[in-house]
C-alpha cells in the first residue's frame, strides 16, 4: 500500500534515487532481488521490455491501475550471467521479464520515470544467510560498473499478526518488533556478520518477526554486494531509514559500502 499511501517509507523512497544520482551518479541500470521472485537457484531475467506485475489480491483497484513498465537488461543479464559463473556460483539466464510488486512499488519512488533499464535477479529462499551474502559478494564488481545492487524485502514480516484485524496504521510498535529492529542496527553497526548470519537463534523474537524468512534475506544478498575487501568486521551496514507501520512492520532500509552513510535520512 505505500504506492497508494507512501508514509514515512515511501517519502524516503522518493528522495532516495535522487540522492543516490548526485552521491553515486546515476545507475547504468538496477539490479533487484526480491522477496517475491524465487527459484530453486538463482535466476537472471534478461527481458528487453517489463511488464508491471500485480502479484497480490484484495487490494484497492486504485493499486491495480499503477504501473511500472521498465525496460530489461540482456546485455547486462549476460554479463552478470558471466560474472556468477566466473565465481563458481549457480545461475541461469531467462529471457523472460516482469517485475513483482517487491520491484516495482520501490523503484516507482525512487524512479518514477521508469527509464532505467531493471534486472530481476531471482533467488532461492533455502540458501542460508552465508550462502546468500556470498551470492552478493559475487556481484560486488558490478558495483564499479554503475550498477545499482538493491535488496528488497521488509525487516520484520509477519502477517499473521493481522488476524484479529490491522487496526490503525499508526499504531504503537511491538515491543518484539522494536527489540529486533534494533539487535540488527546494533549487530550491523558493528559488523557482527557471524551473528547476523546465524539471526534465527540469536535475535530477539526472530522467528516471531519471521515466520518464514524470504522477506529478511535480500537484506543478506544486498549486504554481500556492498562488501570491500575481505574483512568482514570492517563491513558495517548503516541504517539510512526507521520506520515501522501497523505496529509491526518494519519498513527499515540499510546501505552497504564506503559511501553507505552518506545515504541516511537526516
Amino acid at each position: 500500500m505505500t504506492a497508494l499511501e507512501p508514509g514515512a517509507a515511501g517519502a524516503y523512497w522518493a528522495t532516495l534515487g535522487a540522492h543516490i544520482d548526485v552521491t553515486f551518479g546515476r545507475p547504468r541500470a538496477i539490479l533487484v532481488m526480491s522477496a517475491h521472485s524465487l527459484t530453486r537457484e538463482p535466476v537472471l531475467l534478461g527481458a528487453a521490455q517489463h511488464d508491471t506485475v500485480h502479484d497480490f489480491g484484495g487490494f484497492p483497484q486504485a493499486l491495480y491501475a499503477l504501473r511500472y513498465d521498465a525496460p530489461g537488461a540482456p546485455a547486462l543479464a549476460a554479463e552478470v550471467a558471466n560474472t556468477l559463473q566466473a565465481a563458481q556460483q549457480p545461475v541461469h539466464l531467462l529471457p523472460d521479464g516482469g517485475l513483482d510488486h517487491g520491484i516495482w512499488i520501490p523503484l516507482r519512488a525512487m524512479y518514477p520515470n521508469a527509464d532505467i533499464p531493471v534486472l530481476p535477479l531471482a533467488w532461492p529462499p533455502m540458501w542460508s544467510p552465508e550462502r546468500l551474502f556470498a551470492l552478493g559478494q559475487a556481484l560486488a564488481p558490478l558495483r564499479r560498473q554503475g550498477v545499482l545492487i538493491v535488496g528488497s524485502g521488509a525487516i520484520t514480516h509477519n502477517l499473521r499478526l493481522w488476524a484479529g484485524g490491522r487496526g490503525a496504521v499508526d499504531q504503537a510498535e511491538h515491543p518484539e518488533c522494536a527489540a529486533f529492529r534494533q539487535w540488527f542496527e546494533d549487530r550491523c553497526t558493528a559488523s557482527e556478520w557471524p551473528r547476523l548470519f546465524d539471526y534465527r537463534r540469536q535475535a530477539p523474537h526472530a522467528v516471531h518477526m519471521h515466520p518464514t524468512d524470504e522477506h529478511l534475506l535480500p537484506f543478506y544478498l544486498a549486504a554481500g554486494a556492498g562488501v570491500e575487501g575481505d574483512d568482514l568486521r570492517q563491513a558495517p551496514g548503516v541504517r539510512t531509514h526507521a520506520s515501522v507501520t501497523w505496529g509491526h512492520l518494519g519498513m527499515d532500509v540499510y546501505a552497504f559500502g564506503a559511501q553507505a552513510a552518506s545515504l541516511r535520512q537526516t
